[in-house]
């Protein structure tokens, strides 16, 4: 996007906002001082954009001001970190460090710098998509399965205290193998480490060989719509689980996005901002369409504020509304570290097993699956032509670099693509990567400035709920949105849909009830084998691609022809914004000119997808 051209058109939609949008930088730049309003974004004159495209105020490519990026991002940031932070809290369980809250909080902080890290990463040279590296759960079951060996049991802890504090002699309780209660929880996140590392090592060998990029040319519609809607259906029981500890809140913040967004939409706020050239001046500031997420969480967390005052939920923590009060996780904020700076091999040197790096590996292939449908459906629901081949390549080598450094630092998770902030752009209509860029800033300094952190992680649960049932539902729909490439009237069409489907639903569900069913002899093959078929993306998309790839049927029955008329786009306009969204920042016009990077599967490029010369424009971020 060219900065000397910020001047936003009056449309039917912003008419009272046809205001001159100041350069951010030059002799001609005026400065805005408001804190939360600015001027809404511009868009290229004449520019054939889809639908999709015309309904967001900022593109992938858009740069807000700087206190909105900032202000956006906090608001990608609350949707994301009460996942992310309950990993190292469960994690922490596992490890025998459960009732160590200084333990927990370190371990947190840790996981949050590496997911801010992971997210600037990604954005800026992995797909280049507005997408946020949050923590992956699909590791927790392989966590538990190997913490669940024998040699991994919890041992007393009140007795492995007894051992350290026995140090005249007086006493003889010595049974334990560990007389160090911090060694207990350390050898055991060091194994959990190793196994993390060697996984996501191999991710990055998948994503920079082009193996992942050579298997896209047998991947369409019919492939891509079971995997991003089980994304979305999969999460039903996360959803349940925060809305449960309370659903008077969890409507109440679902109302509230659902009225700020769609039925308010439209109505402006009028607000006075400062110019340098102009003094003050009067703009009417969207506020309902733009941050429906942090005021549908501010006005939903003030309520549980004035409840939890009133005594309304209960003050035991047994009870699942107790997890609706605001200091419900007060502990968290005390015991938390001002400052926290994480680097690798603060926990000790990793180890590493055969069973570790199995099941580790089953729960990478199965991110890397998500992943892929993540970026198909970021690139879609961002107004973008779907990724091409060297950009998914590179995304999920990035991927796999930053979980590779999550477990060298010992964060205790690795980090993948997060479908609820995706499904999050539907409806805040903010897709620019500036945005997700400052996320991850936050993300790192909440990991950093221990404090700030815990306090984002008191965000009542049911608040949070209420927030991630909109998004799961964004993303559900966004998968189903790719039907419209295939024919619905083929019977052939509609039996791989609903295989697909139907499998990706009922096989994890009944793995979910019979524990044990898989029993191959080996634990690391059942280990692999329950992980991979307990994803329903995983299911679905692997149904989905082997129907569509060995059913007979016409290129234009199973939606390739329009599916490749998209990705190739229509006009000269729509290649270069494809290119300019995917394509590495300052070098692109170097690798072109140099056969060498013509060979290199995840750069732009790569032979196999290079783009005309006219159309290889070097780009700035």
């Amino acid at each position: 996007m060219n900065d000397s051209e910020l001047v936003v058109p009056l449309t039917d939609r912003s008419t009272d906002n046809g205001i001159k949008v100041p350069p951010p930088r030059g002799e001609n730049s005026d400065v805005i001082v408001a804190c939360c309003a600015g001027p809404l974004p511009s868009k290229e004159q004449g520019a054939e954009v889809s639908d999709i495209a015309r309904q967001l105020e900022y593109r992938v490519e858009d740069s807000p001001p700087l206190h909105l990026c900032c202000l956006y991002g906090l608001q990608q940031v609350l949707l994301s970190i009460s996942s992310t932070i309950s990993i190292p809290i469960i994690v922490s369980g596992y490890i025998c460090a459960g009732d160590m809250e200084l333990v927990t909080a370190e371990i947190m902080s840790t996981f949050l710098f590496m997911c801010g890290v992971c997210t600037f990463l990604q954005c800026t040279i992995g797909v280049r998509l507005p997408i946020i590296q949050g923590g992956c759960h699909k590791f927790i079951p392989a966590i538990a399965a190997l913490m669940s060996l024998p040699m991994w049991k919890c041992p007393d802890m009140k007795v492995t205290a007894a051992n350290m504090n026995s140090t005249n002699g007086s006493s003889n309780n010595t049974v334990l193998p560990y007389s160090d209660p911090t060694e207990v929880w350390q050898s055991r996140l060091r194994e959990i480490q190793g196994g993390i590392m060697l996984a996501s090592l191999t991710q990055v060998l998948i994503g920079a060989t082009g193996l992942l990029g050579w298997l896209l040319r047998f991947i369409g519609p019919m492939t891509i719509v079971p995997t991003i809607t089980l994304v979305g259906l999969s999460l039903i029981n996360v959803s349940i689980q925060f809305c449960e500890t309370q659903w008077g809140i969890a409507a109440l913040t679902l109302f509230l996005v659902v009225l700020f967004s769609l039925y308010l939409g439209n109505i402006t706020i009028p607000m006075m901002v400062y110019r340098r050239k102009e003094g003050c001046v009067r703009i009417n500031y969207p506020a309902f369409k733009l941050l429906p997420v942090i005021l549908a969480v501010l006005l939903s967390w003030m309520v549980c504020g004035i409840l939890t005052a009133a005594n309304v939920f209960s003050d035991n923590p047994k009870d699942l509304d107790y997890h609706a009060r605001t200091d419900a996780s007060v502990r968290v904020l005390q015991n938390a570290k001002w400052f926290f700076f994480p680097y690798p091999g603060q926990w000790g040197l990793p180890t590493l097993s055969a069973a570790s790096y199995m099941g580790m590996m089953a729960a990478t292939l199965t991110s890397i699956i998500e992943s892929v449908g993540d970026y198909y459906a970021c690139a879609r629901i961002s107004g973008e032509s779907p990724p091409p081949a060297h950009a998914v390549n590179r995304g999920i080598a990035i991927e796999g670099f930053g979980s590779l450094i999550s477990g060298a630092v010992g964060s205790g998770g690795a980090t993948t693509s997060y479908s609820q902030n995706v499904g999050a752009i539907g409806f805040t209509k903010i897709a620019s990567r500036r945005v997700f860029q400052a996320a991850g800033i936050i993300f790192l300094l909440c990991g950093i400035f221990g404090k700030f952190g815990a306090l984002l992680t008191m965000m009542p649960k049911p608040v949070l709920g209420g927030i991630v049932v909109i998004s799961f539902g964004m993303v559900t729909s966004v998968g189903l949105s790719s039907l419209q490439f295939v024919n619905l009237s083929s019977g052939r069409n509609l039996c791989i849909i609903g295989l697909s489907l139907l499998l990706g639903l009922m096989i994890p569900s009944y793995l979910e009830k019979r524990k044990g069913v898989i029993n191959t002899g080996n634990r690391e093959a059942d280990q692999v084998i329950v992980v991979l078929l307990s994803t329903s993306m995983f299911v679905g998309g692997v149904v989905g691609f082997l129907l569509d790839n060995t059913v007979p049927g016409t290129p234009e029955e199973r939606g390739m022809l329009k599916w490749k008329k998209q990705m190739s786009s229509d006009t000269a306009d729509d290649k270069r914004r494809r290119q300019r969204v995917y394509d590495l920042p300052y070098v692109t016009d170097f690798l072109f000119r140099h056969k060498f990077f013509h060979y290199i599967p995840f750069l732009p490029s790569f032979r196999a997808f290079r783009h005309t010369k006219d159309n290889s424009k070097d780009t700035k971020e």
